[in-house]
């Protein structure tokens, strides 16, 4: 039911949905303000809050009569097929509601092209070299890819219509009446989307290729395009659960993308509702936007069963994660002694120091990246704001791997929690978080950790439902091995560096998300230099000063290739193969004892289980005996 959800799972699902709707029905009520106050000024902004217009408006909506009652009426009229009026506009909210799902989704499919596409790029390499039986020349790479990925949405937006649809004119940059006007949004939101995807699929590739299939596919002359077509297919179950995130996230989070090509999605409409606590419009956008990750979910889930077959069921999968070689050094270190670098240039000089006769000047020795609207010093400004905006990225990348790891282990808890956690937009989390903690500096963190743990969680729930049917884990089980022996000593070891890596890659994406809540105006506040009010603050003279959002947004870029090649040093350490053989092992086998089921990679790449007076020597990593030497040679 459900992709083998069960009914506890379906009434789990159901908790959270209402959880998180009675969140947002009382979010007037959390963030200590006056809805009335706020609906007024929705309303009109020039309007005189008199205590007898503020009354007017209440009895109106009924406010006096609480949360829990204004929850009721919503509820009961949305069983009636009605989601009731605008607070603000007095419009019918199911029509403008389902509009603005149809222009999101529309802009997603778009999205998901370019994405699929670049994904394709990336991994384009590794595809042909892989298919001919020659990875191992594939250099390190992907360094273009994670500045990519490391450059934020409504940066890649801005540029793009400032240059493609202001100055060159090929597209047109605002509004939405047809299918050129959803060119240029499409690619702000797949070009970044499509590297982080393209990344991820980059990096399960090469243990696709070692598998025996693919061996036996390269001795038998199988053509390398059905080789590398049968390799993509073996690694995207392992990435859908995440590509049905994006999907929920193209859809509902894409609102400074909104904001910037004027595009009345479901995103946007959600973003003008929580700021003016316009409450059956939000409450109707976040229920569909549930709707849509729980229905993205099962159908990844699904797909995923689909393209693995029998070999999920029967146990009978290799496993993709073997002991490699790491990663050259050279690249990482050389990134981060520039960053570094960039930092520490800057820090010496004052972040806030106003020159008004130094005004968008072009970088010069006096000012390396110029200055911005102000006349302040846009290096000092970088420099002094990676030291909140990077400490924040990593304490919430941390949290988020470790929150994400323990989640992924119990897929039954965390797969409805996931789809109703990756329908809340970032905004709407801010909201909600900034109202139940107050605003402060570590409200931004907050907002993106509660939502930053949800794809490390299903990519974990991925990895380890393929891993617990692969036949070195049976092997080890048969031999006697429990449930906390296969955890230790073959699960995590298995799941817990690909979850790491994409950690990291998603580092890059957390600045993103505070970099949005403050470009947003949920962020940090002027004359703050933290890089999401920097990015806010200069995107207006992008065309005039284009270095007063060029060279933040390299420095941003350069996190992105530190984190990427940072990335693909996290590895399982080798292990060391014992004189007898690659796989002999002596001694008792059970998990207590001192020589439990462990040992190397095979020629394949999947893990063996050794056992005394067997080994592997076969493609397909299954156990021979050793030959007993007669017992006068002995």
């Amino acid at each position: 039911m459900l992709a083998r959800g069960g009914g506890p799972t379906l009434l789990w699902r159901a908790v959270l949905t209402a959880a998180l709707v009675g969140a947002v029905g009382l979010l007037p009520w959390l963030s200590r303000t006056d809805p009335a106050l706020t609906v007024l000024k929705a309303r009109s902004a020039d309007r005189d809050p008199t205590p007898e217009t503020l009354r007017v408006v209440r009895d109106e909506l009924g406010l006096d009569d609480g949360p829990l009652t204004l929850l009721g009426r919503w509820l009961g009229g949305l069983l009636r097929g009605d989601a009731g009026t605008s607070w603000v506009s007095g419009a019918q909210v199911l029509p403008s509601v389902a509009q603005a799902l149809g222009a999101s989704l529309l802009l997603m499919s778009g999205a998901l092209v370019v994405a699929a596409a670049t994904a394709a790029a990336v991994c384009a390499r590794t595809l042909r070299l892989g298919a001919r039986g020659r990875l191992g020349a594939r250099g390190p790479g992907g360094t273009a890819t994670a500045m990519l990925a490391a450059l934020p949405e409504f940066l890649v937006a801005s540029v793009l219509a400032a240059v493609i649809g202001v100055q060159l004119g090929w597209l047109p940059a605002l509004g939405w009446y047809g299918p050129r006007w959803m060119v240029l949004p499409s690619l702000a939101l797949g070009l970044p989307a499509g590297a982080l995807l393209g990344r991820l699929l980059h990096d399960l590739l090469p243990g696709a290729f070692a598998e025996p299939w693919a061996l036996a596919a390269a001795a038998r002359g199988v053509p390398p395009t059905s080789v590398a077509r049968q390799a993509v297919r073996r690694c995207v179950p392992g990435l859908l659960p995440n590509v049905g995130l994006f999907v929920v996230g193209l859809t509902g989070g894409s609102v400074a993308v909104e904001q910037i090509f004027d595009i009345p999605g479901l995103g946007r409409l959600t973003l003008h509702a929580a700021l003016a606590q316009d409450l059956p419009v939000l409450q109707s956008g976040t229920l569909a936007l549930v709707l849509l990750a729980a229905g993205a979910g099962v159908l990844a889930r699904l797909a995923a069963r689909l393209l693995t077959g029998p070999a999920l069921r029967d146990g009978a999968l290799h496993s993709l994660h073997r002991t490699g070689p790491a990663a050259p050094r050279a690249l990482p270190l050389l990134y981060g002694a520039l960053l570094a670098a960039v930092v520490g240039l800057g820090l010496p000089r004052d972040p806030l120091a106003v020159d008004a006769l130094a005004r968008l000047q072009a970088p010069s020795a006096a000012h390396p990246f110029g200055t911005d609207a102000l006349g302040r010093d846009v290096l000092a400004r970088v420099s002094h704001g990676a030291l909140t905006t990077l400490g924040f990225a990593l304490a919430v990348s941390a949290a988020a791997l470790v929150t994400g790891l323990l989640l992924g282990l119990l897929p039954r808890l965390s797969g409805p929690l996931v789809d109703t956690v990756s329908a809340v937009p970032p905004v709407l989390a801010g909201l909600l978080v900034a109202g139940a903690a107050g605003s402060g500096p570590w409200t931004p963190a907050l907002a993106v950790g509660a939502v930053a743990w949800s794809p490390l969680a299903a990519h974990t729930s991925a990895l380890l439902r393929q891993e617990r049917a692969t036949t070195h884990l049976a092997a080890t089980r048969a031999l006697g091995a429990g449930r906390r022996y296969l955890l230790r000593h073959e699960l995590l070891p298995a799941v817990l560096p690909p979850v790491a890596r994409h950690a990291l890659l998603r580092l890059p994406g957390i600045a993103l998300g505070l970099a949005s809540l403050g470009f947003l105006g949920l962020g940090a506040q002027p004359p703050s230099p933290e890089w999401g009010l920097l990015l806010a603050e200069n995107q207006p003279y992008t065309e005039r000063a284009p270095w007063a959002v060029l060279f933040p947004a390299a420095v941003l870029a350069l996190l992105g290739a530190l984190a990427v090649t940072a990335a693909g040093g996290v590895r399982l350490p080798r292990r060391r193969e014992r004189p007898g053989g690659p796989s002999v092992l002596s001694g008792p086998s059970g998990p207590s004892g001192p020589s439990a089921p462990s040992g190397p990679s095979g020629p394949s790449g999947e893990r063996s289980t050794p056992v005394p007076g067997w080994q592997s020597h076969r493609p397909d990593g299954l156990l021979t005996p050793v030959p007993t030497p007669p017992a006068e040679e002995r």
